[in-house]
């Protein structure tokens, strides 16, 4: 729960000060202790939750007149239903310990709602009025106690993505401990730039270079000639940059080898975005042996005599239930730089470093349940030509 969206928007701390039970959440404006009326004709409390328009975790004006609503069928004193008001019925989990039943549709004579305090306060009038002609001394008024300490969120704004596609409890099952990103070339950088967005609350950054002038290009971002000119690690800069946005950036400004291999015993997940040879083979032979589930990426372009680009892109995914693949057929290659390995050239080029990434990010939500996931397959290739996406090793 956060409290500095309440604290920098005039309408949410307007409902805090008259005393009603609200939270921030995810990108939610949650209102508790809501009375209503069942078709009982009993006094019950509701919640009602609302997206939440957010500029610098400064609330805008709402961009619907639609609410949400957890509990009974919302009637009037003599127990008949709401029915004008209620234009959906199911119940969701939109996060977790968070459920909705109801959907609202209540827009107000002018068309649209100027606050959020004046979108609040419209809902709990027609859910409460029925309740206080019952019982006049029901109130959404309840004057909670405000806690000064809050769980910190990972993010250093409110995720109001996920809640405006209604998402957040698919984004929940991210909140992963630590993940590792070996090497931030063009297709490890484009990792991060999408890991980032996620709830996982530690980043680990493996990489030993300098982020120079070529690097700009085939990485996610803009940066200036004065940045470029710091010759920062590459560690460094991106772990500067995202943690802009999020928390639980780490710099390690190393590359990965026998005396620090140990360090990928304690993460949950890693990415092996490093070229191919004995470093990458080090990696993959300890993260077996540690149960670390990875994904190792690897593209290998080549020019032809038009002038034109072709190649192929793999993605190769190993966890504790499926390793075979990997040395039996070979699924990754440990050559250094000898030419022999398709996956391994040196062409990089960002839109493709890019789809690279994404398939590994997409496999590993898969793992993670954020995504459906049939067939698990632990190996994808996507061929240029002829736009081919082939996944194979099926669990």
């Amino acid at each position: 729960m956060s409290q500095r969206p309440i604290n920098l928007s005039s309408d949410l701390k307007k409902l805090r000060d008259e005393g009603y039970n609200i939270e921030v959440k995810a990108g939610y404006l949650i209102v508790n202790d809501v009375p209503y009326v069942n078709s009982k004709k009993e006094l019950k409390t509701g919640v009602l939750v609302s997206t939440l328009s957010l500029a610098d975790d400064k609330t805008l004006k709402p961009d619907t007149h639609v609410m949400q609503f957890a509990g009974d069928h919302p009637c009037d004193q003599n127990g008949a239903p709401l029915a004008r008001m209620v234009i959906g019925c199911d119940r969701t989990e939109l996060l977790k310990d968070v459920w909705i039943d109801y959907t609202f549709s209540v827009k107000p004579l002018s068309g649209a709602y100027e606050d959020y305090y004046a979108k609040v306060t419209q809902h709990v009038a027609m859910l409460s009025g029925p309740a206080q002609a019952i019982d006049s001394t029901v109130t959404a008024k309840t004057f909670p106690v405000i806690l000064t300490i809050e769980e910190e969120s990972v993010f250093r704004y409110e995720d109001t993505a996920s809640s405006r596609a209604e998402i957040a409890a698919a984004c929940e099952k991210l909140t992963i401990g630590r993940i590792a990103i070996l090497g931030l070339g063009g297709t490890g950088s484009y990792v991060l730039d999408l890991v980032a967005k996620t709830l996982v609350k530690e980043i680990h950054l493996y990489d030993g270079d300098l982020f120079l002038q070529h690097n700009a290009f085939r990485s996610p971002g803009a940066p200036s000639g004065e940045e470029l000119g710091e010759k920062l690690q590459k560690t460094d800069y991106f772990g500067r940059l995202y943690s802009k946005m999020r928390r639980g950036i780490v710099s390690h400004a190393v590359h990965i080898n026998e005396s620090n291999v140990d360090e990928l015993r304690q993460v949950d997940f890693v990415f092996i975005c490093i070229d191919g040879g004995s470093a990458k083979r080090l990696v993959v032979t300890k993260l077996e042996e540690f149960g670390v589930s990875f994904v190792d990426v690897g593209m290998g372009l080549y020019l032809t005599s038009a002038n034109s680009l072709g190649g192929v892109l793999r993605v190769t995914t190993s966890t504790p239930t499926q390793r075979d693949h990997v040395a039996a057929k070979q699924r990754i290659a440990f050559s250094d730089g000898d030419g022999n390995n398709e996956y391994d050239k040196n062409i990089q080029i960002a839109d493709l470093n890019a789809l690279n990434a994404a398939l590994a990010v997409v496999k590993w939500k898969k793992l993670f349940g954020f995504y459906l996931d049939i067939d698990k397959e632990h190996h994808t290739t996507y061929t240029v030509d002829g736009n081919c996406l082939i996944n194979e090793d099926l669990a």
